[in-house]
C-alpha cells in the first residue's frame, strides 16, 4: 500500500500506483478530492499526454 500524506492527512492511498521515472501515480479513484483544489496549470508530454495539476489544501 502506497500512501500520500500531508500534515497527517491521507491524500491518497492505493495498491495499484504506476511508477514512471521514479514517481508514483495514483489511480484517480484512490485520491481524496476533499484535499485538492484544481489548478489552471497543465503540461503536455509526447508519451504521457496532458497532465493536470492540483494544490493540496489541508489545515495544519
Amino acid at each position: 500500500m502506497v500512501k500520500a500524506i500531508c500534515n497527517n492527512e491521507v491524500i491518497a492511498k492505493s495498491d495499484g500506483t504506476k511508477i514512471i521515472e521514479g514517481n508514483h501515480y495514483f489511480p484517480l479513484e484512490s485520491v481524496n478530492h476533499d484535499y485538492l483544489a484544481e489548478s489552471d496549470y497543465h503540461t503536455t508530454c509526447c508519451w504521457k499526454g496532458v497532465a493536470s495539476y492540483y494544490h493540496i489544501v489541508v489545515s495544519r
